[in-house]
């Protein structure tokens, strides 16, 4: 094993962060001194990092299995967190496994042990099914999310993982949502409550915006033209929906991702790669965005349609107005519809038509290379640089992942650096490079 990095300073300094937030700190010191932790803290408070950094303080360097098991209710918070160990620099292995990618790929990956193991509940019991790792050096467990975990289904899952953890010693769960039952399989006999649910919630605005038509599309197009080339999420409940609603924002001209649950896995990720580098500035989605995916923060949601259950909206408006910073959800509703109960004394405003924004001036280039063949950042920054001439501002956000690189680039260069650069060779690869 490279050195390992335990020092919580050393880590935050690798971060870019200056300080914990007092959740963060309050949760370090708990989950240190504590055997059972309950963290209520809403959605992008950072919870990822306050159970992190006690639990890498925590490895054995010497141990050569997985110790730590993390279970998440979807694949993206299972890459969101792998993701957030990598950045941290600590010198222990993480893996990320899930649904939608292959069984055998993992079981290759697995044979080498990380030292935190990360994965949907599906997958997870697979793995120890076909006895692919050992259980006998886990001694942490985290259910991150665990209520959303046991909305869509995993109980049965859950509970096997857990009678398999003989020697868990610690356990930690986590929710944005505050008064949710704790399942008896998990056994948590005297828990210490970490409880940030409140934090930050009076500057979340809540707006209703009335359509005179039924489809709502008209109204939804004032709305973004008002707002401007600001991030947002719309929200809608079915997949027809979000195809309905975007071939409407085809013809007006405005770009947009999608993300829902019968996407590809890779189409899904892509969708917030493109999000993240400015490539486009707007998903509409169905609730599994409302919480669990890598973004940046928004300063507004649209509800295009409402959902039936009260927790739902509440995690839906948790994307925005988040970290104590502000932000508006909108309520787009017929004129005729009425409302859920959840829904009383909120302020109505009005748009007017004003022009469509500017589309976003990125696109997103794959490379087919990346961690895995010692390719860095530094590498495809000075190819773009020396090779193709670029200058900073045609450059954006380089995303290095362990088999691809993507980089956000003004359109207008796309097609000249393909040109120039496609089949080139970075390190000892040869790649290739396409829009996406």
């Amino acid at each position: 094993m490279s050195k390992t990095i335990r020092n919580q300073n050393e880590i935050l300094k690798k971060l870019n962060i200056e300080k914990l937030n007092p959740m963060q700190e309050e949760a370090t010191y708990a989950i240190h001194s504590s055997n059972e932790i309950i963290l209520l803290s809403p959605t992008g408070t950072g919870k990822t990092l306050a159970f992190l950094l006690p639990i890498i303080a925590e490895l054995d360097e010497n141990c050569n299995e997985i110790q730590t098991l993390i279970l998440v209710p979807t694949r993206e918070l299972a890459i969101q967190i792998e993701s957030v160990v990598r950045e941290m620099g600590s010198g222990f292995k993480a893996n990320a496994v899930y649904g939608g990618r292959s069984g055998s790929k993992e079981k290759i990956e697995l044979k080498h042990r990380p030292a935190i193991l990360i994965g949907t509940p599906g997958r997870v019991a697979d793995h120890i099914r076909r006895q692919r790792f050992t259980t006998e050096h886990i001694t942490t467990l985290v259910l991150d999310e665990f209520d959303k975990s046991l909305e869509i289904g995993f109980e049965k899952e859950m509970r096997e993982i857990i009678l398999e953890l003989t020697e868990v010693k610690k356990k930690i769960l986590t929710s944005a949502t505050k008064g949710v039952e704790i399942p008896d399989f998990v056994k948590l006999k005297n828990p210490n409550e970490i409880d940030f649910s409140d934090d930050g919630i009076p500057k979340l605005e809540v707006k209703i915006v009335v359509s005179p038509d039924k489809d709502k599309l008209e109204t939804l197009v004032k709305i973004l033209s008002n707002i401007g080339n600001t991030p947002g999420i719309i929200f809608c409940n079915f997949k027809d929906t979000i195809q309905y609603v975007g071939e409407f924002l085809d013809k007006e001209g405005i770009r947009y991702g999608t993300y829902y649950g019968g996407m590809e896995q890779q189409d899904r990720e892509h969708t917030l790669l493109k999000f993240r580098n400015g490539s486009h500035k707007l998903i509409i989605a169905t609730d599994i965005a409302a919480r669990g995916i890598d973004i940046p923060e928004l300063k507004y949601i649209i509800h295009y349609q409402l959902p039936v259950k009260e927790k739902e909206f509440i995690h839906r408006n948790g994307r925005t107005a988040r970290m104590n910073t502000e932000g508006t959800a909108y309520i787009l509703t017929w004129k005729n519809d009425n409302l859920p109960e959840y829904i009383s004394n909120i302020e109505e405003v009005k748009f007017e038509y004003k022009p469509i924004p500017k589309s976003p001036q990125w696109v997103t280039l794959h490379i087919n290379g990346g961690r895995k063949d010692k390719i860095s950042k530094g590498d495809i920054a000075g190819l773009f640089f020396k090779q193709a001439k670029l200058n900073k501002d045609e450059i954006g956000i380089i995303e290095l992942k362990q088999d691809a690189v993507y980089v956000a680039v003004h359109k207008n260069k796309a097609d000249f650096i393909i040109n120039k650069l496609n089949n080139t060779r970075i390190k000892k690869k040869k790649v290739r490079i396409s829009v996406i």
